[in-house]
């Protein structure tokens, strides 16, 4: 008996050991579907816009320091996203609008830069001014008019959904940052953020509803350290600065709060689909740490400048912005934070993601979240192959 039960000890460890490791960490998805905004825009507002009205983002020096000509994406190289997509051993997601004869096998992106998550016509009816009408519900519907191209039958589609990570976003940014910029009373704003909150679980409901299995959900960023609001909201009140990082304390504060409901959010999501891997993705703390160790990551010290841009404390200007004639961008920005006052660094989004990927900031962890499904699986099978051999002897 007791070398009985050796044989089937080693057996156990043997099969646990070919369940945790797999050169691969997320070799169960087959595909990345993207909605959102400029944080993981690929090249869909290029690919909606007039040839003659083309954002800066279609001119370098955005993309110059891995793609080495500008894509689309709002960064001077990759962003979360394609980090994300290298981590789960996929090519990196392709735009769907104004794509003509691309592969979306693998993967497919309808995240568009100044997309809301509320529809235009609700931000307007309290006098808040959207850049752009494509909305997270327009990139929904989109996504299921574009389903008979993308995956044929409704059974293949749901499979193909199923088989995917799924990035909600960053998204609801810009529900925030175009009221902020009219300057308007940060209680005002706030009565934004259940609405957010809801348009952003219908959303990850109705794709729960198509098939959807694994979501990534970003929350909001520390908004108090991006350049654009340390120019816009620059006082000499020290008090409404943190010291230990340099950013503002209020916008941080609700970034906090966006984070805080969306979680309680998700959490109610995972109650009623238990079946379903949500997952939250702490895109504000992943960042922040950043802003207080700053020389830890290989960044340079405060006041944080980006990298592109023209004059001020923070080389930013609203009328001059990067992309624009005569604005350069810095000689290393591997060595900034911010890349043109609104959007970080490839370098930056770097740690972003790989605090998301590697630990600790999603919850629940991304390796043992997105592996849940195969683990489950191989279990299974390993289960009755054990209990095979076991009859054997």
């Amino acid at each position: 008996m007791a070398s009985l039960d050796s044989l089937v000890i080693f057996l156990f460890s043997t099969l646990f050991v070919t369940i945790v490791s797999s050169e691969t960490p997320c070799p169960n998805f087959k595909s990345i579907i993207s909605f959102g905004d400029s944080i993981a825009d690929t090249g869909n507002l290029v690919g909606l816009s007039d040839r003659n009205q083309l954002p800066v983002t279609a001119f370098p020096p955005y993309g110059e320091t891995f793609f080495h000509h500008p894509t689309g994406r709002s960064c001077d190289g990759r962003i979360i996203m394609d980090f994300i997509a290298e981590f789960v051993g996929l090519p990196y997601v392709p735009p769907y609008f104004g794509s003509k004869n691309r592969n979306f096998d693998k993967g497919v992106n309808f995240a568009v830069a100044r997309a809301t998550a509320l529809k235009s016509s609700f931000l307007k009816k309290r006098g808040i001014q959207p850049h752009t009408n494509v909305s997270l519900g327009v990139q929904l519907k989109s996504f299921k008019k574009s389903l008979p191209n993308l995956c044929g039958s409704p059974s293949d589609c749901r499979d193909m959904i199923g088989n995917a990570l799924i990035l909600m976003g960053e998204i609801g940014g810009n529900d925030y940052n175009f009221p902020f910029f009219d300057r308007k009373p940060v209680k005002e704003v706030e009565e934004l953020v259940p609405f957010v909150i809801a348009s952003i679980s219908s959303t990850i409901t109705e794709l729960i509803g198509m098939g959807g299995k694994t979501f990534l959900v970003p929350g909001e960023f520390p908004i108090g350290c991006s350049v654009v609001y340390l120019t816009l909201y620059k006082t000499s009140n020290k008090d409404e600065y943190d010291p230990t990082t340099g950013c503002l304390k209020w916008l941080n504060k609700f970034g906090e709060y966006h984070s805080e409901k969306l979680k309680a959010e998700l959490n109610r999501l995972r109650k009623l689909y238990p079946h379903v891997n949500i997952i939250y993705a702490d895109y504000y703390n992943s960042l922040l740490r950043i802003f207080k160790e700053p020389a830890k990551f290989g960044f340079m010290d405060r006041p944080f400048p980006a990298c592109c841009g023209i004059g001020g404390p923070y080389n930013f200007n609203f009328t001059r912005k990067c992309g624009s004639v005569g604005v350069k961008s810095c000689k290393d920005p591997s060595k900034y934070v911010g890349w043109d006052g609104v959007h970080m660094t490839e370098a930056a989004y770097k740690w972003i993601a790989d605090g998301i990927l590697n630990g600790p900031y999603a919850n629940p962890p991304f390796d043992r979240s997105c592996l849940r499904s195969e683990i489950k699986k191989e279990s299974l099978y390993n289960q009755s192959t054990l209990t095979q051999a076991c009859v054997k002897l």
